[in-house]
This record gives structure tokens, C-alpha cells and sequence, in this order.
């Protein structure tokens, strides 16, 4: 029987520190990272001006990754996804990538406080001033009405961390 990839996606509030996770743990594994916004920079490098504009996009890449993605996992390699698992929707069509195929799943949950969240939210926007538009206070308001702590009841093998 040949033994498929794990899939490896996170949950956490914005400025959790998902991007930098998804980089250690790809480098870790030596597994395949897949990062939702190289994509969409690349695909759509002047559309994305507002997080309705995100959304749109963002849902006509998911059928193409989907499939890369198990592709991928078919061959044994191991995929790191950092594309948000913040809501529920998100988290199904995530686990579906992996149930879909037959192989296992692995949701790291940083559990940070709205504080540190904000705190590295500054930092990264002074590292990277090209994020001034996105990373504000506003921003992050406005996207944790839609954040949603992942449950086991999702049928979820969560690692939550808290740091």
C-alpha cells in the first residue's frame, strides 16, 4: 500500500505568525510549502486592493490547488498550506484536500492572545512597509469578526500552540 503525504494547514488570528510556522515546519519536514499569498501576488499582482478582493480571488485558485496539492501528497511528499483555516469553511475545504485522497491531516492552532497578535502585526508592517494597507488595526478588527478557535468535532487532528 503506498503511504501518502501528511497535510499540514493552520488556524490563528491574524499576526499569529501562520506564514512564519508554515516556513519552519515545510523547512523541518522537508516538505512542500504552498503559500496562498505567492499565489495570489503572482496570479493576480494588481487586483487585490481590499479583503473582498482577496476573496474572490482567493476561491478561484482553491480548485487548482486542490488537485496540485493531492498530487503532490500521492507522491508521499509531505504539504505544508499556508492558506488560512480560520473559519470553519476554510478548515472543511482544507481537511477535504486531505479526507478526499485517503491521507493524514495536521492543524496547528496558534492560540494567541489579540494582543500579541496586533503587537507582531506592527512589527511585520515595520519590517515591511509594502504591508501598510493591509496590516492595520482595522484589518485585523474586521477579519477576526470571521475567526472561528477549530473544534475536534471538525473531525480535526489540531496541535494547538500558544506561543
Amino acid at each position: 500500500m503506498t503511504k501518502y503525504g501528511t497535510l499540514y494547514f493552520f488556524a490563528g488570528k491574524m499576526g499569529a505568525g501562520k506564514s512564519t510556522k508554515a516556513k519552519r515546519i515545510a523547512k523541518e519536514n522537508n516538505a512542500v510549502l504552498i503559500s496562498e499569498d505567492e499565489w495570489l501576488e503572482t496570479l493576480y499582482p494588481t487586483q487585490i486592493h481590499s479583503f473582498e478582493h482577496y476573496l474572490k480571488y482567493s476561491n478561484q485558485i482553491k480548485p487548482l490547488i486542490k488537485s496540485h496539492v493531492q498530487s503532490i501528497l500521492k507522491t508521499g511528499t509531505d504539504v505544508v498550506m499556508d492558506f488560512p483555516g480560520n473559519t470553519v469553511e476554510q478548515r472543511r475545504w482544507l481537511v477535504e484536500i486531505s479526507s478526499d485522497i485517503q491521507t493524514s491531516h495536521q492543524l496547528i492552532f496558534l492560540n494567541l492572545s489579540d494582543d500579541q497578535c496586533i503587537q507582531q502585526i506592527k512589527k511585520r508592517r515595520d519590517e515591511d512597509p509594502s504591508r501598510e494597507h493591509f496590516d492595520t488595526i482595522e484589518m485585523f478588527n474586521h477579519v477576526s469578526k470571521f475567526f472561528k478557535a477549530p473544534s475536534e468535532n471538525e473531525g480535526l487532528n489540531i496541535k494547538e500552540l500558544n506561543q
